[in-house]
């Protein structure tokens, strides 16, 4: 398995909620583990263009990880992990469902020296312009006699 992509094994249970007079099914993840034995094996794929986000992730107090599991309202198909928030948001946007469970510290561990290995996201500044860019610069124009 290369360097920067990880099979993990999702399971995911229903529980009957009950709203008023309703009873819904709202679907959790059950276990989500490193290695490829379970009924779902997904591959977790880190890319070095969401760096900063897998940091923020990390350093927040309960990281996670996010699967993605079809379409809002249909039974849960698990389809896709991340381990970026940012992915995650893109997802939600998109009217996919997206479940999360905590971060197993193998993971945690794994984003942690992969980060270490590829360096962290460059800091992104707004760069200065140079004096009078982006102005119209009036051109002398000669006058005609009369």
């Amino acid at each position: 398995m290369s360097d920067s992509l990880r099979a993990l094994s999702v399971t995911l249970v229903a529980e009957p909620k009950q709203v008023r007079n309703f009873t819904l099914t709202q679907w959790r993840i059950a276990e989500l583990v490193p290695g490829d034995q379970g009924e779902c094996v997904l591959n977790l794929q880190l890319y070095m263009t969401e760096r900063a986000a897998y940091r923020f992730n990390l350093t927040s107090p309960t990281p996670r990880l996010f699967v993605r599991a079809g379409f809002t309202g249909q039974t849960p198909k698990p389809s896709a992990i991340t381990a970026s928030q940012d992915v995650a948001a893109g997802w939600l946007d998109g009217e996919q469902q997206v479940l999360e469970a905590p971060m197993p510290m193998a993971i945690h561990v794994w984003i942690e020296h992969y980060l270490a290995r590829q360096g962290e996201a460059p800091v992104e500044t707004r760069k200065k312009k140079r004096k009078g860019a982006g102005r119209g610069k009036e051109t002398p124009t000669k006058e005609q006699p009369q």
